[in-house]
């Protein structure tokens, strides 16, 4: 039924747009031969005809929802419906009458699209606001019972719980390190996978690639981007960790089927395209002036790329890297699947870790007590995660700011 409601929205929107718009415009054309002249052009008057419509349908639906549990009357019966098409039908007659030469028709439609902008801005900003506050408060209530002194420097995760009485010898250990420097081993892999290989494929696409080389390679990187990061899981699942484990018995060394190492290698792959991207878009906004003066000096294009662009470029690429490292931090799938659950405090890439990412989906999966430390510490490192994530694409911003006020 609530279809209905936006298919009644839907038409008078148009229907109230397309009327007083025509109306305007006959208004208008009427008027050619005379010294009068409209305002604002006919469409306008047409956009706040159909913007009225749409914010006093939105205020009519919205109140029906809250008012709904007193009357005890759904919103969509025919009454509510009524008074939904009474209410556009009045709407358009009051825009129609203000189908005036002295009527600043357009002033209002802009003031009307200025506000939706300033709402949907704020909503944003209070969507996290709200994350931050309930991830805050959560946390406060896990370091009520775990000190904040174990959570960020004990070395012990166990966060198993007793669930009844006779469960008593399951305390649970919450010591986050393993998990930070599983997180820490699989981002420092992956970049130097990623950061490598993208920039020189940035440098190549920008300063040494031809056009039709630059239209082949760069479609194919968006493609490579645009693959789901399960598909990626599979993939090091499947292929890479067990190429990494034959490889490693082959030399005589230790290693899991499921290691950091192919983590890293299929996260560092999966990220090569953002790091490329930004990067070839930071080169390319380097002024001409300054590769010209370079050539006039007698530079080879090697010599210009190494003194002259990467130097200019430089804030804007450790931008670029600072967002693939946050890309890298956040990503999941990949690691569950690659890497494993097993929080393991070891710097052998060759062993199964665990990262943030994965213990928050471990710790929130299954019918767990909500009170509980266990479900708790989720919030905890979903709190350390975004302050961490935060930090870095603050730095980022202000990194690629100071670029752009220097060179745009």
């Amino acid at each position: 039924m609530f279809s209905y409601i936006l298919a009644i929205l839907g038409v008078a929107i148009i229907g109230g747009f397309a009327f007083n718009r025509s109306v305007a415009l006959r208004y208008t054309s009427a008027l050619e031969n005379t010294d009068m002249r409209f305002h604002s052009q006919s469409i306008y008057y047409g956009y706040l005809t159909a913007w009225s419509i749409a914010g006093i349908g939105g205020v009519i639906c919205i109140a029906g929802l809250f008012l709904e549990p007193f009357l005890a009357k759904s919103i969509f019966n025919p009454l509510w419906l009524f008074t939904l098409i009474l209410s556009c039908i009045g709407v358009t007659y009051v825009c129609n009458r203000l189908i005036t030469p002295e009527f600043h028709a357009r002033t209002y439609v802009e003031r009307c699209i200025i506000g939706s902008l300033i709402a949907l801005s704020t909503l944003a900003v209070l969507t996290t606001l709200g994350i931050i506050i309930s991830l805050l408060f959560e946390s406060l209530r896990f370091f009520n019972q775990v000190p904040i002194s174990e959570f960020l420097f004990g070395t012990q995760w166990s966060p198993q719980t007793a669930l009844r009485l006779d469960q008593a010898g399951q305390s649970g250990s919450f010591g986050a390190v393993s998990i930070f420097s599983g997180t820490l081993l699989i981002m420092i892999l992956a970049m130097c996978i990623a950061g490598p290989i993208g920039l020189m494929i940035a440098i190549y696409l920008s300063e040494y690639a031809s056009n039709p080389m630059r239209r082949i390679v760069k479609p194919l990187l968006e493609i490579l981007a645009g693959i789901p990061p399960v598909v990626y899981g599979f993939f090091a699942l499947m292929t890479v960790g067990p190429a990494i484990h034959a490889i490693a018995d082959n030399l005589g060394v230790a290693a899991s089927s499921q290691s950091a190492l192919s983590a890293g290698l299929v996260l560092g792959l999966m990220i090569i395209p953002l790091v490329s991207s930004l990067s070839d878009d930071v080169i390319n906004a380097v002024p001409q002036d300054l590769r010209d003066g370079s050539y006039a000096l007698g530079a080879t294009k090697s010599e210009t790329m190494k003194t002259i662009i990467f130097t200019a470029a430089l804030p804007g690429i450790i931008g670029a890297f600072l967002l693939a490292i946050s890309r890298a931090i956040g990503e999941t799938m990949i690691v569950v699947m690659a890497a494993g659950r097993a929080a393991n405090l070891t710097a052998n890439p060759f062993e199964a870790v665990t990262t943030v990412t994965v213990q928050i989906v471990t710790l929130l999966t299954g019918d767990q007590e909500f009170d509980s430390p266990k479900t708790l510490a989720a919030f905890s490192l979903g709190l350390v995660l975004f302050l961490l994530t935060l930090v870095l694409n603050m730095i980022a911003l202000a990194i690629v700011r100071k670029y752009r006020e220097r060179y745009n």
